[in-house]
């Protein structure tokens, strides 16, 4: 009896931990939402010849990313599992800390602000940094490639 009950501990304490590894918490899905609609607007910039144009907007009630343009209902996801993203609504807890394009400051911003991908690859410049519940992530594109990195702020 004694270790079954040793056994059935040692399971209920891992339980949080495989269900926070198997639902992405809000800061993980912004990110890699925003990493799948940066990349999914290069490519089909690449593919139409055509700009490709990610929106942002900032309102008080609606905080959502779109990517305008294209063709993109019909490509496929870059995350295995995952239905394909064009456009992502920011959970309350993820807060938007900072964002630049093309060196201009965007993050008070009441209106919108778009990130443009070219038919030639390149963008333009962006950092974005995000922030929940203390974690920060810092999501840039490198204007010549755009191709957007995420890094650990803090």
């Amino acid at each position: 009896m004694m270790v079954v009950a040793i056994i059935g501990l040692m399971m209920a304490s891992g339980v949080p931990a495989i269900l926070s590894v198997t639902r992405e918490a809000p800061l993980r899905k912004a990110t890699n939402d925003m990493m799948e609609i940066c990349t999914r607007a290069r490519a089909q910039a690449i593919l139409q010849g055509q700009t490709m144009i990610v929106t942002f907007h900032f309102h008080p009630r609606l905080r959502t990313v779109e990517l305008n343009g294209g063709a993109g209902a019909s490509a496929p996801s870059t995350r295995a599992g995952h239905a394909a993203v064009n456009a992502t609504e920011f959970d309350p807890s993820v807060v938007i800390e900072g964002l630049g394009i093309n060196g201009y400051d965007y993050t008070d911003s009441d209106g919108a602000a778009f990130v443009h991908f070219f038919a030639n690859g390149t963008s333009d410049e962006m950092t974005l940094v995000l922030s929940s519940l203390g974690e920060y992530r810092k999501i840039t594109l490198e204007e010549i490639t755009a191709l957007a990195s995420v890094g650990n702020v803090r």
